[in-house]
């Protein structure tokens, strides 16, 4: 099989027929299961429950794969009457019509195993020259459980409120600072990701949300399992879980009514995993997870800015504040009433810039900060007094 070319959901439904040993599975050990194989983590190194071969399978590939065997496992489990793929590209049209334009191309028109590998692609890889297979998503590719998480509540409620991606994507960035937050000792990539987290929740209304309201948004098992997870992935940035930490995670394992065991099982998990794959993981050969984060994005962003330079200029300087904002932030810290415009009418310019879609995921808001750095390379030089010509 070859998630590379056209055909591949057909055979792999061919191959995963409903009696498959999969589909059995308690909901539990179906989430362990994609954990093991890194799904969760944003690091794909092999197909779920060994499904299919692995093979020479790309991670890109894989992570095809697992986000499809996610969706069709959720699907075997609901009550729907409505075909697999049909659930799946409606559900994304759902999303589409919230915040998240990448898929207009590709939305509407005849529904089909080939019209969702185009979905799953775009989901996955958005542009193979934007975006270079060196690249581990530490965003992205780990918050694609958050979509099989919406595509559980679609299934349920037959659709999908944007107050649920707010709560979610709200929760997981405060509970993630959280997590950093509570490290003794920090370094400048631990600083440099909280400063980047506090600035970016897209949804932030008066205030950022809190460690409290975060906790009660999370309700079903799925979603615990996950935020701690996440939390747990945060945590082994230095490669280490120190005592204070380690209180933290249990604090958040209680405090989301999880049993000891099963937070105790996170923290192994994290630790086994990355001990384990640190050789085949290309976000851990550097000496730290956030430091090789923040290098990758900066690169990415800068690509970005720099290929969409001058469409990006033309419609910058048609929002007179927005570049007011963007040339003062080169001087002076925002408020946060700023930040937020800058934030809202960055995405809302995004939306038109068909290579500039990755922002519109769920967590590409945590890589404004990044884009509001390299931005004013593009501004004029009478709004930059200090600029100097390379």
């Amino acid at each position: 099989m070859n998630p590379s070319a056209s055909g591949w959901i057909k055979k792999l439904l061919n191959k995963v027929d409903k009696n498959h040993p999969f589909f059995k599975y308690e909901e539990e050990v179906f989430y362990d299961a994609l954990r093991n194989c890194g799904f969760i983590y944003g690091s794909n190194l092999k197909v779920l429950e060994e499904v299919v071969e692995k093979k020479d399978l790309t991670e890109e590939e894989l992570s095809k794969i697992n986000l499809c065997l996610s969706f069709l496992y959720i699907h075997s489990k609901s009550a729907s009457e409505i075909p697999f793929i049909d659930t799946v590209i409606n559900f994304y049209e759902s999303i589409n019509e919230t915040q998240i334009s990448f898929l207009d191309e590709l939305l509407g028109g005849v529904k089909s195993s080939e019209h969702l590998e185009k979905i799953f692609h775009k989901r996955i890889q958005i542009d193979d020259n934007i975006v270079t297979k060196s690249f581990n998503y530490f965003i992205i590719n780990a918050l694609l459980f958050v979509d099989v998480l919406a595509y559980k509540k679609y299934l349920e409620q037959h659709s999908i409120s944007i107050d649920y991606l707010k709560a979610m994507e709200g929760s997981i960035a405060s509970i993630s600072l959280d997590v950093l937050n509570s490290k003794a000792k920090k370094n400048q990539y631990d600083e440099s990701l909280i400063k980047l987290f506090e600035s970016s929740l897209r949804y932030d209304e008066d205030i950022n949300m809190d460690y409290k309201i975060a906790i009660k948004h999370i309700k079903t098992d799925l979603e615990k399992y996950y935020i701690l997870d996440l939390a747990c992935m945060a945590t082994w940035s230095d490669q280490m879980i120190d005592l204070n930490e380690q209180k933290f995670l249990k604090k958040l394992g209680k405090d989301l009514k999880l049993r000891a065991i099963r937070i105790d099982q996170s923290i192994k998990a994290v630790n086994l995993f990355y001990t384990t794959n640190k050789d085949n993981i290309a976000l851990l050969s550097s000496k730290n997870i956030v430091q090789s984060f923040y290098n990758n994005s900066s690169k990415m962003v800068n690509k970005l800015i720099s290929r969409n330079s001058k469409r990006l200029y033309n419609e910058l300087k048609d929002s007179k504040e927005l570049m007011m904002l963007l040339t003062q932030s080169t001087v002076r810290e925002l408020s946060k009433a700023e930040q937020k415009k800058v934030q809202e009418q960055l995405l809302d310019i995004f939306k038109s810039i068909p290579s500039l879609a990755i922002f519109m995921l769920p967590g590409g808001a945590l890589l404004l900060p990044l884009v509001v750095k390299f931005i004013p390379k593009l501004l004029p030089s009478s709004f930059d007094e200090n600029r100097i010509e390379e």
